[in-house]
């Protein structure tokens, strides 16, 4: 490593957890320096077994270290003992592969999962000696391209980053780098130069080349290109056939303990749903499915060259996919013999079976949990979720059957139109429950009893929802909700967990915020505040002291809501579903009235203008599937 290695190991030994930071790792991927045209430096910004467990990293890792003179390296947030170490002795983030100096690599991308990882990355920015403020990099900095969920709102960290990434990168990124090296081959390479010319590469925003102005009360006036020619909408990027898209054969072995230690599968992309408190699920249309023999090849694959005992199977809604039956005769016709497990961990109320139970072995030995999300019929049909009290009876009774006797019910407190009613109602689901238990015969029910738990997570208004106009609740509404179903709560089998509110605030803050909340970002991040997406580094009063100092207010971004003709700061973006069509989906939430799934009835989103290689046929409105 270009580190002093005595003054290293001597921090290591000083550090929690060590197996974070000395790579090294099985199946890394190590490339000639010589032979490199551009260095791509990968950062996540969390800790190292959080990063490691992340799906699109490993994906996105394969897909760029395929091209022979690219080398794509990983870099972690440091735990925060190990930052400490890192700004007392002056060492830089370096990547983990081959230890340079991140600030030396060509591409410095940050994978942005959630909102409350801001901070963190500019920390991680800061480490590697680099300016947090795009327009105070040199000439020959590198590149800083943020992705991920979090970017379908790119304004609050668009001051931050040079190249914004929205959509899917496995095929972007690679074009990215490709124009790089050939601008450097070609003697053309500037970094204003790299960047105009990286607008013609659709999913790419440049954010420096657009203006925002505001009105006095604070609305957004206009974006406004800088230059002629420019997109005045980014379209997001997506797969088009995700058979045909690379998946790693090997995957990065750690050397510690990570939150998934296990084969992950990816089924399809996007969802039939339609929640309309679910950004996951609109932005991620059209729905496009992998066949039973691409996962099946990459499962025995990935199982031949790392030994998990354990495979995992993703999807918003496992239990929607198409060919689940055939998918899962095709990997238990080996993972039985291999002593395999194999997991389904998004399964609906609505679409849980017996087979599904018998099949599925974390169902039969592990806790099951489902997602109501909301106490009473009524509220379930203003969110759109499309499951009944029979549907979660159903399921229930046949988890008990199955040996089952602890269930987990997530739900979510401040949706828009709710009452107290529905916060009770909450607690009358989880009774139902137990009422499901003990109305089935004896020798029909595990023993030693029922367990209820209820999880009550706060609503957040997101991007590219129905529900991206709404009003958030106050931290005094979302308190009084919060108590007044514990006050109803008179059963010991029924254990009540809830989210902090305080964290939801914040987190609607940077959701809908727009380019001046930057300023307390970054504040943030010369302050010292890093990994705050854990509860013990949050704090509350420390976000609201930034907000005061920069001149953000947070209920201009939260309880205010927004004007349903009014520019959203997230418009610059194509995510593919229409305003349109969101708009509608709201006033049917108002009625109270649902919309059935993409497998019965074309809605008519708008996703279909991208393309892809769909299951259901998204062109012409109420067709029938394909």
């Amino acid at each position: 490593m270009s580190q002093n290695l005595n003054e290293l190991s001597s921090i290591l030994k000083s550090v929690e957890k060590p197996g974070r930071y000395i790579g090294g790792e099985y199946h890394r991927v190590m490339k000639d320096k010589a032979a490199v045209k551009c260095r791509f430096a990968f950062c996540f910004p969390d800790v190292y077994e959080i990063g490691m467990s992340n799906l699109g990293v490993r994906i996105l890792y394969d897909v760029l270290n395929k091209e022979p003179d690219v080398w794509c390296e990983r870099a972690y947030a440091p735990g925060k003992d190990m930052k400490e170490k890192m700004e007392e002795y002056h060492l830089p983030l370096t990547a983990v592969e081959s230890g340079d100096p991140v600030a030396a690599f060509d591409m410095v991308a940050f994978s942005l999962q959630y909102e409350m990882c801001y901070s963190t990355a500019l920390g991680m920015l800061k480490l590697s000696g680099l300016p947090v403020w795009a327009k105070d990099r040199g000439a020959d900095a590198p590149i800083v391209i943020g992705g991920g969920p979090c970017v379908f709102n790119p304004e609050p960290i668009a001051p931050f980053f040079d190249l914004i990434d929205v959509g899917e990168g496995e095929e972007v990124l690679p074009e990215i780098c490709r124009l790089y090296i050939e601008m450097k081959e070609n003697g053309s390479y500037t970094r204003e130069k790299f960047l105009l010319e990286a607008t013609k590469i659709e999913g790419v925003y440049i954010p420096s080349l657009y203006d925002v102005s505001y009105f006095e009360d604070g609305r957004i006036k206009a974006f406004t290109p800088k230059l002629p020619g420019l997109p005045t909408k980014i379209r997001k990027r997506i797969i088009a056939d995700l058979d045909t898209v690379s998946y790693p054969e090997k995957l990065v072995m750690p050397y510690i303990e990570t939150v998934h230690d296990r084969i992950v599968l990816e089924v399809y992309r996007g969802c039939m749903r339609g929640c309309r408190f679910c950004q996951a699920g609109m932005v991620g249309r059209p729905i496009r499915e992998k066949s039973p023999e691409t996962i099946c090849k990459a499962a025995k694959c990935l199982y031949d060259n790392s030994g998990y005992e354990e495979i995992s199977l993703i999807a918003l809604s496992i239990s929607d996919y198409t060919r689940l039956r055939e998918l899962t005769d095709g990997l238990l016709s080996w993972t039985d013999d291999a002593h395999v497990s194999l997991s389904l961990p998004s399964l609906r109320l609505d679409s849980f079976s017996e087979e599904l139970m018998e099949k599925v072995s974390s169902v039969r030995s592990a806790g099951l949990t489902f997602a109501p999300e909301a106490g009473t019929q009524r509220l379930r049909d203003v969110i759109n979720k499309n499951v009944t009290e029979d549907d979660l009876r159903r399921s229930v009774g046949i988890a008990f059957r199955g040996g089952k006797s602890a269930v987990k019910l997530y739900f979510m407190d401040g949706l828009p139109t709710e009452t107290m009613e529905d916060i009770e109602g909450i607690a009358g689901v989880a009774k139902t429950v137990i009422d499901c238990y003990y109305e089935l015969p004896k020798e029909e029910r595990p023993r030693g009893g029922v367990n209820v738990t209820i999880s009550v997570s706060c609503f957040v208004p997101k991007p590219f929802t129905p529900f991206q106009w709404e009003k958030q609740d106050s931290m005094e509404q979302f308190t009084e909700k919060q108590e007044h179903l514990r006050s109803v709560i008179h059963d010991r089998r029924i254990r009540y967990t809830y989210h902090n509110a305080d964290t939801s605030r914040i987190e609607g803050v940077f959701a809908r915020g727009d380019r001046r909340v930057a300023h307390a970002i970054a504040l943030a991040a010369e302050e010292g505040v890093y990994l705050d997406a854990w509860d013990e580094n949050f704090s509350y009063e420390k976000w609201l002291d930034l907000f005061r100092r920069t001149g953000v207010d947070p209920d201009f971004y939260t309880t205010r809501g927004f004007g349903l003709d009014e520019i959203l700061p997230w418009d610059m973006i194509d995510a593919g579903v229409s305003k349109e069509f969101l708009l509608r989906e709201r006033e049917k939430a108002y009625r109270a009235q649902t919309t059935v799934s993409c497998a019965e009835h074309c809605n008519g989103c708008g996703a279909d203008h991208l393309g892809g290689k769909t299951v259901y046929c998204p062109k012409k409105k109420g067709g029938d599937p394909v």
